[in-house]
């Protein structure tokens, strides 16, 4: 299924970006596998169906391309795409995660990009696709600690002929690379992130800080609201609402923030950014 929005709608000089999301017709939190599961707390999947479908309605209205993968009954994390896969100049390194539970998930993303003509790979290393794996314009940061292994970041460097950078997490709660750290610019001669410090290794600042000095450096609030899990076209930020001092500061930067309230999928540990695999042909 595919899903457009006319062109005109666009931003002049905005490249549209491509996205792949999953449904969540079978939400739930039946497991607990991150600091915000809790499989005693009720889950509306109505109320995540209605949310993620405005998530998905923002970005067409802002001109981008959505796809669809059909959910599969009995995985009801599908709906956080972004950990499906990593997709860089049209080649697929497939996720390969390290729980049980979320573990079929990998070939079942994997088969939908094959069976569209993709070059697919498959994974020999663990690792949770674009929640761990950000490009930032010719460079790949990769998060590592509680996912990702790290020998896997030496595998999608090889995959995709880019430099990858190793990026220690430290917090549980931000068991992801993309719960951290925002892309917010992928443009080579200006790239641009916003992250919340204490998340990552004493080391690992030292690299973000020297990469990236004029970065966004996140509230606490910001990170508590899973604020940078946030969706970047390079002018409009999609984030959560209760980001309120990270939506203050993009203004500051010239981006346009976007409230989308992913709140029902917080429970479940995922925000706008989770819900969203970006497809880079």
């Amino acid at each position: 299924m595919t899903a457009t929005s006319p062109d005109a709608n666009r931003a002049p000089g905005r490249t549209a970006r491509h996205y792949l999301m999953c449904e969540p017709v079978h939400y739930t939190v039946s497991y607990e596998i991150n600091p915000w599961m809790d499989k005693t707390r009720f889950t509306d999947a109505e109320l995540a169906v209605r949310q993620w479908r405005t998530l998905r309605d923002t970005y067409l209205d802002l001109g981008h391309r959505v796809e669809t993968i059909d959910p599969i009954p009995g995985l009801p994390d599908m709906v956080y795409a972004a950990n499906g896969a990593t997709v860089v100049d049209g080649t697929v390194y497939s996720a390969s995660f390290r729980h049980p539970e979320r573990q079929p998930e990998g070939p079942a993303y994997q088969k939908w990009f094959a069976d569209r003509g993709y070059v697919t790979h498959t994974a020999a290393q663990i690792n949770e696709g674009e929640g761990d794996l950000l490009v930032v314009g010719s460079v790949i940061l990769a998060g590592t600690g509680f996912r990702t292994d790290r020998a896997a970041h030496a595998e999608a460097q090889e995959l995709f002929g880019r430099p990858v950078v190793s990026l220690e997490l430290v917090s549980p709660h931000y068991y992801h690379l993309d719960t951290a750290l925002a892309v917010l610019s992928s443009d080579p001669a200006n790239p641009q992130v916003a992250y919340f410090p204490p998340a990552f290794s004493e080391a690992s600042r030292a690299v973000l800080e020297e990469m990236f000095p004029d970065a966004v450096l996140a509230t606490e609030r910001d990170a508590v609201a899973l604020g940078l899990n946030a969706v970047s076209d390079g002018e409009n930020v999609v984030v959560a609402p209760g980001a309120v001092d990270l939506a203050a500061a993009l203004r500051e930067r010239g981006y346009t923030p976007i409230p989308v309230d992913t709140s029902e999928l917080l429970k479940g540990g995922g925000g706008a950014k989770c819900c969203t695999l970006e497809i880079r042909s």
